[in-house]
């Protein structure tokens, strides 16, 4: 009999990327196509199903020895019932996504926040191998995270532990909403989108800033402006950098982790940010918690999602 293998999915709002692995975390290979959102729920799924098909031909030795497909999700989901409540970047609201993929691909599904899986990805083949306690944030468009604790994924009541990015850090009188309805959220300003937002609002105020000739301001012409000492960008990723310390300082005395691993876009910054975010994080965390703890970039990349959904059948 062929060795056991395990198919991981990422689903994003634009491309979904399917992975195969075996029972080591080796990526095998990988196939992408894209989400095609605008048609809807269905198309969504079926598409899924037929990447799959594409990476894993049915009725082969390999597709018998497939022994599940894992699915990561961006949103809020019923992770023990396999169903997506809500979905802020796809079509999804109130989908039995567990049952629907379980008719198109006569496999074992399993589903789970895309922050979840990425830190499973880590802990499996990345920065997180051989550490039994560490978080996991994706810096991107919002905020991702993922607990691992004694080597095993936190997933709490309805699968919700480890929504990082909505941890409510920002003061009241700073706040503004989240795109979860809520007010202070750590995604509103140290995500991507709430990096641009801020750097848009300071040349709206009209800061003296290198960034007001920049005609669609990514995150990442933020963080080149403050390597190259504009103080408006600084003061932006500082702020940014802050609320990422000041929530790891929270979550340190709640699971007390070994090692806080960020992957993401945002994490491309590299050391200028993560020089800060341990700065911070070792002034608002009592000692006996941060005393010995790393915060290291993640090593897997965008290939972090689609090993980690694939390792739900053997890591969660």
């Amino acid at each position: 009999m062929s060795q056991a293998l395990y198919v991981g999915v990422d689903l994003g709002g634009t491309a979904i990327k399917i992975g195969l692995c075996n029972a080591a975390g080796e990526l095998l290979r990988t196939h992408e196509g894209p989400t095609q959102t605008d048609q809807g729920a269905d198309a969504v799924l079926s598409n899924i199903a037929a990447y799959v098909k594409e990476l894993v031909v049915p009725g082969t030795e390999e597709w018998e020895a497939v022994q599940g497909v894992g699915i990561g999700i961006a949103g809020f989901l019923d992770i023990p019932n396999g169903i997506i409540d809500f979905s802020p970047n796809l079509p999804f609201k109130n989908v039995p996504v567990k049952q629907i993929m379980e008719e198109k691909l006569s496999k074992p599904i399993k589903i789970n926040n895309d922050a979840n899986v990425a830190a499973l990805g880590e802990v499996w083949g990345g920065a997180g191998r051989g550490v039994e306690h560490c978080v996991c944030y994706t810096l991107g468009t919002g905020v991702g995270g993922g607990i691992i604790v004694n080597g095993r994924l936190l997933e709490g009541f309805k699968g919700m532990a480890g929504e990082l990015g909505h941890m409510s850090v920002v003061p009241d009188l700073e706040a503004i909403q989240c795109g979860c309805g809520r007010m202070g959220c750590l995604e509103t300003v140290s995500s991507a989108t709430g990096i641009i937002r801020m750097a848009k609002d300071a040349v709206e105020r009209g800061d003296r800033t290198s960034l007001s000739i920049v005609p669609n301001i990514a995150a990442k012409e933020v963080f080149d402006a403050a390597k190259a000492g504009d103080e408006a960008a600084q003061r932006i990723i500082s702020r940014a950098a802050f609320y990422l310390g000041k929530s790891m300082a929270a979550v340190a005395v709640v699971t007390n982790p070994q090692r806080f691993i960020i992957g993401g876009g945002v994490s491309k910054a590299g050391e200028f940010l993560f020089e800060q975010i341990r700065s911070v994080f070792v002034k608002l965390a009592p000692e006996s918690a941060s005393a010995g703890v790393d915060i290291v970039a993640a090593e897997l990349g965008n290939n972090a999602g689609v090993v980690g959904a694939a390792g739900l059948f053997l890591r969660a």
